[in-house]
């Protein structure tokens, strides 16, 4: 009986873990990306990624800039890793909100986090 225990508790662990989707080798559509940046990501970031969206005035602390600001994760050098983490699971202490559950393709996140890179000064 303590064996079926044991197999049913670790059973119950496996399913609950998830894996983060691998954004490094995912060859991102950066034209979906660009739709889903225009619906969830203009209000706050702005169309240029800038962090001067018409929301982001609002906001404190205020909306990062894609192309210039540190990542909270990364630094200077975040990767698709790093900011689809970020984008599906939000900032706590900031407006950033967690987007999983609003947008629940992985891959459409993907494009996102590679979209977001796209506007780092090279």
């Amino acid at each position: 009986m303590r064996i079926f225990a044991l197999v049913c508790a670790l059973g119950m662990m496996a399913s609950s873990v998830s894996f983060a989707f691998d954004c490094k080798g995912h060859k991102a559509d950066l034209a979906r990306a660009k739709t889903s940046f225009t619906t969830n990501c203009v209000s706050c970031h702005g169309e240029k990624g800038d962090g001067n969206g018409p929301a982001g005035q609002y906001m404190n602390p205020k909306p990062r800039s894609f192309a210039t600001d540190d990542f909270k994760s990364g630094g200077k050098k975040p990767n698709a890793d790093l900011v689809f983490t970020t984008i599906s699971k939000g900032l706590a202490g900031t407006a950033m909100t967690a987007f999983e559950g609003q947008i629940k393709d992985e891959k459409e996140r993907c494009d996102l986090a590679h979209y977001v890179l796209s506007f780092r000064k090279k």
